[in-house]
């Protein structure tokens, strides 16, 4: 695989699992250091293990994205050790698919802090060091769900909506520093998240998590369920050099669920 990021430091929330995971150890094999932030340790670790086998630098900040003091210092640190950021992916989110009979505002709250807010603090803690080298990406992980909507997604929907609002508001800030900001919005990708809700949304329906995957995939009109590293790879994209005139965008990555 091509090295286009060797030398660079690619800052990833979410990094412990799923769309973060992928994200981490595809920069690593293009040659990127990667700096893996995420509440769970045990899973962040041995993202991080993964990456180092890749022959790059890597290193796990076991951070909360929605403590407001946690972005400041991770990208403090990490400009001491490293010198540089070169990317950030916010992929840190939570997905509960409850309905609005059940949903409390502890509930609402938690998700909007985490999808939205936490996504927020890292790109103003990072947008100040990308704009006095004049460069940078940012890549804001999105949803199909922040373009569109259905029943028990309310405030993953409004959080992801959120996201590129915010995403296109940083790409006008930053543009004349040279730096893109762009959302990536995935359909329906195998991930441990995405598992959990099939178990969840589809056990109140009478189904099976695995009847209520293929049931999703079936919906798509590929006919089938994405894969992390496909995100994986769409993200490198919009970090590297050939996507340097696109900015502000809302991409979608759904197989055609929404046109």
């Amino acid at each position: 695989m091509n090295k286009r990021f060797e030398g660079n430091t690619v800052l990833i929330t979410g990094s412990a699992t799923g769309l973060g995971e992928a994200c981490s150890l595809r920069f690593a094999d293009e040659g990127a250091n990667i700096v893996c932030v995420d509440i769970n340790e045990e899973e962040n670790l041995k993202t991080v293990d993964d990456c180092r086998k890749r022959g790059v630098k890597s290193v796990s900040f076991i951070k909360d994205v929605r403590d407001p003091d946690g972005a400041a210092e991770v990208v403090s640190a990490v400009i001491e050790d490293f010198g540089r950021i070169d990317t950030l992916v916010c992929s840190a989110g939570l997905y509960t698919g409850a309905s609005i009979d059940v949903v409390t505002l502890e509930q609402w709250q938690k998700i909007i802090d985490i999808n939205l807010t936490g996504t927020f603090l890292y790109n103003k803690a990072v947008a100040p060091i990308m704009r006095s080298k004049k460069s940078g990406s940012i890549i804001n992980i999105s949803s199909m769900a922040g373009k569109t909507s259905w029943e028990a997604s309310f405030e993953y929907s409004a959080s992801k909506s959120g996201v590129i609002g915010l995403t296109r508001s940083m790409a006008m800030e930053l543009a004349q520093y040279g730096i893109t900001v762009n959302a990536l919005c995935p359909g329906n990708t195998v991930t441990a998240m995405v598992k959990s809700v099939a178990a969840e949304v589809g056990g109140r329906d009478g189904q099976t998590a695995e009847e209520w995957l293929a049931m999703r995939a079936d919906d798509c009109p590929m006919k089938r369920l994405a894969e992390p590293w496909e995100m994986a790879g769409i993200t490198a994209f919009l970090a590297s050099e050939d996507s340097r005139y696109i900015t502000g965008q809302a991409l979608s990555a759904d197989g055609g669920m929404v046109l």
